[in-house]
């Protein structure tokens, strides 16, 4: 089965991108380079990097213990580095795409769905 690429998914592979991080630190940094607009919860967060690993995009870099916590760490691998490249030209296209069709958008013309 082909990996699905939420938006999610490709803000944990983008943290990942920066630097190996362990679950809080990747949270955190989807949080911030979304500006607060996702935040992502425990379930959600390791359900994607098990979804990660199984795709073969991340992969556990270590574990440290830190006041009687571990923290597992995962880093982003070649094939995620590649999987995140394409993610991010099929998204420019799409933007792209999008601002071809908005400014070939007469501003006389209603919108769909009005009167």
């Amino acid at each position: 089965m082909a990996f699905r690429m939420s938006e999610q998914a490709y803000l944990v592979l983008l943290a990942l991108a920066e630097e190996p991080r362990h679950g809080y630190g990747i949270v955190q940094a989807v949080t911030a380079m979304s500006d607060d607009r996702v935040r992502l919860g425990a379930g959600t967060l390791y359900g994607i990097l098990d979804r990660l690993v199984e795709a073969g995009y991340t992969e556990a870099s270590g574990e440290v213990v830190v006041d009687g916590r571990l923290r597992r760490y995962y880093r982003l691998n070649p094939d995620g580095m590649a999987a995140l490249a394409a993610e991010t030209a099929r998204l420019t296209d799409l933007a792209s795409l999008a601002r071809r069709v908005l400014a070939a958008r007469p501003s006389s013309r209603p919108a769909l769905g009005s009167a």
